[in-house]
């Protein structure tokens, strides 16, 4: 089927004028009830009450939008091909621990759990080789990385997915850096496929502390390495530095929105809903457990 800029860019003007916009910057000053309440006048939810059936009915309505909607292939790929290795690292964990995979699973992306588990049964690609005595951690990285490299084929003619997918890449392995043990166990659970090469992460693994502090300096990455690096001082969770990286779609097309064109206003819109469902998500869960307002509002991903 021809993408049909005119018609789509239309559907998604109206579409636009049900995010709930600034409404989120609210939410976490009042209580869950409220936010419940709020939500369901704004038709948020489809009528649900509880937390985790409200973002399963908007996730399933953004699906079939993605479905319907998507330029090609490559961006129908781009956005739900990650459930199908998520779904594949459940079902391969579950195996192993000799338990039920049912409630690690994702709604289905581009595969039916069944074509999976056939796909893992045969260990065709794009299942990637893991080893018997693999931790889940290991077998984590196998897969992310599998995704990283589906993802880049698919994706390889389209520029700015390649360029997204390559930030998200790199932001990940930084994290990971930071996290890991030693540099060795960070390789081996690299995704790799970013723009960083091996002099950068020589940098940021230096023991020369005024080397690692400057190892990213004049690239992309260097508000996100200020970030990880001033966590890392104050013994602190990663958290602004994951905020950023799950904003970072919003954001580049944010700063680009006045000059959007061809394929950029649908990437933009579905970047906005699911910043805008995993927000209202984690509102829920933590005004449930009693967090802060202020801490809740430094969680927010993708709202300028």
């Amino acid at each position: 089927m021809t993408f049909d800029t005119t018609f789509t860019n239309g559907v998604i003007a109206v579409r636009e004028r049900q995010l709930l916009g600034e409404k989120v910057l609210r939410f976490p000053e009042m209580g869950a009830g409220e936010v419940l309440r709020a939500l369901s006048e704004s038709g948020f939810g489809g009528g649900e009450s509880e937390t985790e059936a409200i973002v399963a009915h908007e996730e399933g309505v953004l699906d079939e939008f993605i479905r319907t909607y998507a330029p090609s292939e490559a961006e129908k790929a781009f956005f739900l091909a990650p459930r199908d290795f998520h779904n594949m690292k459940a079902l391969i964990k579950a195996e192993r621990l000799g338990v039920s995979a049912d409630s690690m699973l994702a709604p289905e992306g581009m595969r039916t759990l069944e074509e999976l588990k056939q796909l893992l049964e045969e260990k065709k690609p794009p299942v990637p080789p893991i080893g018997d005595d693999a931790t889940g951690t290991e077998i984590g990285a196998a897969v992310d990385r599998a995704m990283y490299a589906y993802l880049f084929k698919v994706c390889f003619m389209r520029p700015v997915l390649k360029k997204l997918l390559a930030f998200r890449a790199d932001m990940t392995d930084i994290l990971t850096a930071f996290r890991a043990e030693s540099r060795e166990e960070a390789e081996a659970l690299f995704v790799g496929g970013g723009k960083l090469k091996k002099k950068h992460f020589d940098k940021i693994f230096s023991e020369d502390p005024e080397i690692r502090k400057h190892a990213l300096d004049r690239t992309a990455y260097a508000a996100f390495y200020a970030a990880c690096l001033a966590a890392e001082g104050r013994e602190l969770p990663f958290t602004e530095a994951e905020r950023m990286k799950e904003g970072y779609e919003v954001r580049y097309f944010f700063e680009r929105r006045f000059a959007l064109s061809g394929k950029e206003p649908f990437l933009y819109y579905v970047f906005r809903r699911r910043a805008e469902i995993g927000n209202v998500h984690m509102i829920l869960v933590c005004l449930k457990a009693g967090v802060d307002a202020r801490e809740i509002g430094k969680r927010l991903i993708g709202v300028n």
